[in-house]
């Protein structure tokens, strides 16, 4: 094998290495990326009620009235307060006190039976519920 051969040859070999190890790296990454997807799942609870239109209670009583349903199902969730609008069937915008539940770390089906206890207690046609999917993390400082 003449010199100039034996150089390309050496040449080739270390690129092949370099590229071998870039996607070791790759594939590592990608599954550790993986490891800390996440479905945060957001549910919208209106809080008047269906047949009458009347506010369930304050919201200081329907915040409570979820917390209770969701101590049930989940081991953390958080709640937050909203104010929803929509324009009914007469052209009339009606508006009525929402709450937007967060949640991580569970799965559809245990959504599904919170989301039946809160149509329930809150006489709701449906609860609006968004699946995201997002990253993760539980950090502890560094």
């Amino acid at each position: 094998m003449s010199k100039k051969a034996g150089t390309v040859a050496l040449i080739l070999s270390i690129a092949a290495i370099c590229l071998s190890l870039f996607s070791v790296y790759r594939v590592s990454s990608q599954s550790q990326e993986t490891k800390s997807r996440d479905i945060q799942y957001v549910m919208y609870l209106g809080t008047n009620d269906k047949d009458t239109y009347e506010p369930f209670g304050t919201p200081e009583q329907a915040k409570a009235k979820v917390d209770e349903v969701l101590t049930k199902h989940f081991e953390g969730f958080t709640i937050q307060e909203a104010n929803g609008g929509w324009t009914n069937d007469n052209g009339t915008v009606d508006h009525e006190y929402t709450v937007v539940i967060l949640l991580s770390d569970t799965t559809l089906e245990k959504v599904h039976a919170a989301a039946d206890d809160l149509i329930r207690a809150f006489n709701q046609s449906a609860v609006l519920i968004q699946a995201n999917e997002t990253a993760t993390e539980f950090y502890s400082g560094g």
